[in-house]
């Protein structure tokens, strides 16, 4: 009873806990790169359509992450060397360019080497 007991408590410490983790500062970054990638297909009659999403590439001091659009019809291109300050919460990074807010699929992240 006691080890049970002590297994809820520590799981219920674990819990209360994990949004004590996220990271809710913002960033710095700039957008290295977009390319266009397939993220899902639009079916009409016989015919299926890919539809295509922008995938950035942004880069810190001392990472790489890979952002997607969530949806295919949000249509605005940032140009390289945009800077953005953006925060993360779990899967998603929320940025603003210009005053206007958005939020992308977080889909990769990559450590940068150390500079020598």
């Amino acid at each position: 009873m006691k080890m049970k007991f002590a297994a809820v408590l520590l799981a219920v410490a674990v819990l209360s806990a994990s949004p004590a983790f996220a990271d809710k500062t913002p960033m710095s970054g700039t957008i290295i790169s977009m390319q266009s990638v397939e993220c899902g297909s639009k079916k009409k009659g016989k015919t299926s359509t890919s539809l295509l999403c922008h995938q950035y590439v942004v880069r810190t001091d001392s990472s790489e992450y890979q952002f997607r659009q969530q949806k295919p019809a949000e249509e605005h291109v940032f140009p390289a060397n945009t800077a953005i300050q953006f925060t993360l919460d779990k899967n998603k990074a929320k940025f603003k360019v210009d005053g206007k807010k958005y939020e992308y699929l977080v889909v990769g992240t990559s450590a940068l080497p150390a500079s020598h």
